[in-house]
């Protein structure tokens, strides 16, 4: 039986930070579940694609943006099963088990893990707390959380918009409570940006943002905004 997961993974100068996503990966096809991975490249300028061609992944070219550029990887993509990943998200030993299990008994949902950031600060342990208080109660998972999503579910909702910001929202909003669903385990996921920039600024300023986008502001703009020093 063909492997049924096809693994999307946007990238952008990301060869310093996908190490830990990618061995992640590595019982997944050894296991079978693991159909492609497939880097969608944003205009990257390190050595992307010596590292796809070392891991046998497929480099694709995109519009910059993640939203184009997680588009674009779904199009190329062959699997009956799509996992969405971002390039610096590692998934934890046991996922393959949730996500054969999620595949088996619930292929009219997308499945989100929950969250934790490679930090051992407080600061990071609540920022991870209200993200996973935030994807249950609101149905609203962010990108960082990978998304599984049969490609039935995906075309039936219009999958990512060409976005430059607020794609994950986008397309939690078309799939709805009803169609999301905890998969369980915890994914690590960098915490870079918000020891740089700080846990209370940028987490007032992901609220921000997401308040502008559900208030009717264009994305275009709310990037301005979220990449404003």
């Amino acid at each position: 039986m063909t492997a049924p997961l096809s693994i999307v993974i946007p990238t952008l100068n990301a060869v310093s930070s996908i190490g830990p996503t990618l061995g992640a990966l590595v019982p997944g096809v050894a296991d079978g579940l693991v159909r492609e991975v497939i880097f969608a490249d944003g205009g990257s300028e390190d050595e992307i694609a010596v590292v796809a061609d070392e891991c046998g992944a497929t480099l694709i070219s995109a519009e910059p943006g993640r939203g184009s550029q997680l588009r674009a990887g779904a199009d190329a993509s062959r699997g009956d099963w799509l996992l969405f990943l971002h390039a610096d998200t590692e998934l934890p030993p046991d996922w393959m088990q949730a996500v054969a299990t999620h595949i088996a008994k619930h292929n009219g949902k997308a499945g989100w893990f929950r969250l934790s950031f490679d930090s051992e600060r407080r600061y990071a342990r609540w920022t991870e707390g209200w993200a996973n208080i935030r994807s249950r109660w609101a149905a609203l998972p962010y990108g960082d959380q990978g998304l599984l999503i049969s490609r039935r579910l995906y075309n039936e909702v219009g999958g990512y918009d060409a976005l430059p910001l607020m794609e994950d929202v986008a397309l939690a909003r078309k799939l709805g409570r009803k169609r999301l669903r905890c998969l369980g385990p915890r994914v690590t996921t960098a915490a870079d940006k918000y020891e740089h920039q700080g846990y209370w600024k940028r987490g007032w300023r992901n609220w921000g943002c997401l308040g502008l986008y559900f208030a009717g502001v264009s994305p275009d703009k709310i990037a301005n905004i979220y990449r404003r020093k």
